[in-house]
């Protein structure tokens, strides 16, 4: 739950979501660890999920006003019934989970069931919109009633007309709706790295890995930017959220930027391409992974280990970036004497990198990812109470709870809402329908349809969540891509990384919006500076779509290839976009050559990313000798400009 949504929360609420919160956890761990096989009763998969709803949704109605930016002194009674509405509906599918299935409830129920679906339908969409706001609601509402008048339509969207009743009963019954992959990942892997991520912040962790940022990388070229990077990175990857990263670690370090010379816009600018990468990051990755992960029915791990390289590489063309901008603008890191010391660091915090270790042992080489974060936040709460001057006290453990809670009602919200998109898709049969538009509408051309997908899921992304973004192309775009011979891993990433752009992409670029609060500059200035630092993530998906084994997909011998020519490619293209390389200098001393010689290292180094080109109609050694061709050529004229200069 976002800080303005806390700020606007009835505080007599806390103490409803610290118990829902322990509630929640609890059954989670019932079921995840199996406990029904020592009790005698295991739980079918609906009756856990909506054992979850019923604690949580009330909850929405309870803890968030239904006008956005209204400060109450008390619960509305309106929303005590819709709670009690929706927590009613939900013990009555518990109680009726296995007669559902028995029967076949989705296509076909008694009439009492369809008013208690219609009645639990309308409730899931006013959660969705007091969790997402107006337009994540209306695109929810608009495809959550499409197949009412699917046949109606004309004949681009048309699709099968399904009588109200037996959508209603879809939604609630079928697995592919509210019960569907968005609440399964929720449900079997979402909540424990929640309560790791809430674990984590806490117990004093966010701090921890910003003071190890500056005392590794404070007083290097450029240093504070640096740490942005590294401290954004970890903490986005605990936190999840663009924006929650940007007002966490920004106000520490765009201050930090300042002082060493770093523009306003360019400080925001930096912090807003750091906390958007961080999402991306392994281990703790966004809420999309988890679904990604339900999706492709493989374990998180694999998803974790996939993603390690593309977010490498971006923030590896994020650290040149800022290193080639010090280095052209003579910016200096901080005195040492202002820095923690490395050694004091480490040793006030080890606990946190040894959870870490132990997270990471525990996904990648135990396959463990459904249980993995539960180890790990018992682990770092029992550390952390061995330790004196961070001990828990009473109201710290209430504390979590109320923030777990928080954040679980959220997402409930949000991921029922995005279910109710799947389910209608599926009720209507609109999801190979879409597939095989797009594919004709591309005329068979994969890399068309790459370009389609990227522009859809950067405008998806604008205005939904981009857990929802994701799903919905994951449904309707990712099938025709798969169908195409693309690897199904790097079709759902390219996907996901596409869907995260709008947060550093003007006009909208949330992210750098948020940073531009905090560094008091212009904030379309801001996301046009976030752009250009950010540039390399809107080639990076297609890098790894053509060249799966940027995903650690193939032979060590391709994947080491690979990444050898990704590296040395965003080389040349942070030089390219900064203007300066370190063997070369500043490019703007090259007099008209200046543009022509940063649009070539760009160009070459593209080449050189990316050897399965397919705007050019060349084998992979021709493509590398035109890109060692176009680098050289550079490389050549810089130096005779240089040579040449005195002489005139």
């Amino acid at each position: 739950m976002s800080e303005q949504q806390e700020a606007l929360r009835n505080p007599l609420t806390g103490l409803l979501l610290r118990i829902v919160a322990v509630l929640t956890a609890a059954l989670a761990i019932y079921h995840i660890f199996n406990f029904g096989a020592l009790t005698g009763y295991t739980m079918l998969t609906g009756e856990y999920i909506y054992g979850l709803l019923a604690m949580m949704l009330p909850m929405v109605y309870i803890a968030i006003p239904a006008g956005r930016g209204r400060r109450i002194k008390s619960v509305p009674w309106y929303d005590w019934v819709m709670a009690l509405a929706s927590g009613l509906c939900c013990i009555f599918f518990i109680a009726n989970q296995a007669v559902s299935v028995d029967e076949g409830w989705e296509y076909a129920a008694p009439q009492y069931v369809v008013y208690v679906s219609l009645v639990l339908w309308a409730l899931a969409l006013e959660a969705t919109r007091r969790c997402g706001g107006w337009p994540i609601f209306v695109v929810v509402f608009l495809a959550s009633v499409f197949p009412i008048f699917a046949g109606k339509l004309p004949d681009s969207f048309a699709g099968i007309s399904t009588p109200i009743d037996l959508v209603a009963i879809y939604h609630t019954n079928s697995d592919e709706s509210l019960l569907g992959i968005p609440s399964q990942a929720f449900a079997n892997l979402v909540i424990g790295f929640l309560l790791f991520g809430i674990a984590l912040q806490r117990t004093g962790g966010g701090k921890f890995f910003i003071d190890l940022a500056f005392a590794l990388l404070g007083k290097v070229r450029g240093g504070p930017a640096k740490v942005s990077i590294f401290s954004s990175g970890l903490m986005g990857s605990m936190s999840g959220s663009v924006v929650t990263n940007v007002l966490t670690t920004g106000p520490l370090s765009i201050p930090a930027m300042r002082k060493v010379g770093f523009s306003k816009p360019y400080a925001a600018g930096v912090e807003t391409c750091a906390s958007t990468g961080g999402v991306l990051m392994p281990p703790v990755m966004g809420a999309t992974a988890f679904v990604m992960a339900t999706f492709l029915d493989i374990p998180y791990g694999e998803i974790a280990l996939a993603a390690a390289i593309p977010s490498a590489l971006y923030f590896f063309g994020l650290f040149v970036q800022i290193d080639f901008y010090s280095a052209r603008n003579k910016l200096k890191g901080l005195p040492a004497i202002d820095l923690p010391r490395v050694r004091d660091t480490l040793k006030e915090g080890w606990h946190y990198i040894f959870v870490f270790a132990f997270l990471i042992w525990m996904l990648l080489f135990m396959k463990q990812e459904a249980i993995a974060p539960f180890y790990a936040t018992a682990l770092l709460i029992v550390i952390n109470q061995l330790r004196k001057h961070s001990r828990w006290r009473w109201k710290d453990f209430k504390d979590f709870a109320e923030s777990c809670g928080a954040l679980f009602a959220e997402l409930t919200g949000l991921m029922a809402g995005v279910g109710l998109i799947m389910g209608a898709l599926a009720v209507s049969g609109m999801s190979g329908t879409i597939a095989n538009d797009l594919l004709f509408i591309a005329g068979g051309d994969m890399f068309v349809l790459l370009l389609m997908g990227a522009l859809t899921s950067f405008i998806l992304g604008i205005g939904m969540p981009v857990t929802a973004a994701y799903i919905f192309l994951a449904i309707a775009l990712a099938p025709a891509l798969i169908n195409g011979g693309m690897n199904p891993m790097a079709v759902h990433m390219f996907i996901l990384y596409w869907g995260m752009l709008s947060f550093i992409t003007p006009p909208v670029a949330i992210g750098a919006f948020a940073a531009a609060s905090v560094a008091g500059s212009s904030p379309m200035k801001t996301s046009f500076v976030s752009m250009q630092m950010g540039s390399i993530i809107y080639f990076i998906p297609f890098f790894f779509v053509l060249e799966p084994a940027l995903l650690l997909q193939g032979d060590g011998s391709d994947i080491l290839l690979a990444i050898s020519c990704a590296v040395g490619g965003i080389l040349l293209v942070a030089g390219g976009l900064q203007g300066y390389l370190p063997w070369l200098g500043d490019l703007s001393q090259r007099g008209l050559l200046h543009w022509p010689l940063r649009l070539l290292f760009i160009c070459g180094g593209l080449l050189l990313a990316m050897p399965h080109n397919p705007f050019l109609a060349l084998s992979e050694m021709q493509l590398f000798i035109l890109s060692f061709a176009t680098i050289a050529g550079a490389v050549l004229l810089t130096l005779a400009h240089r040579t040449l200069r005195p002489a005139a």
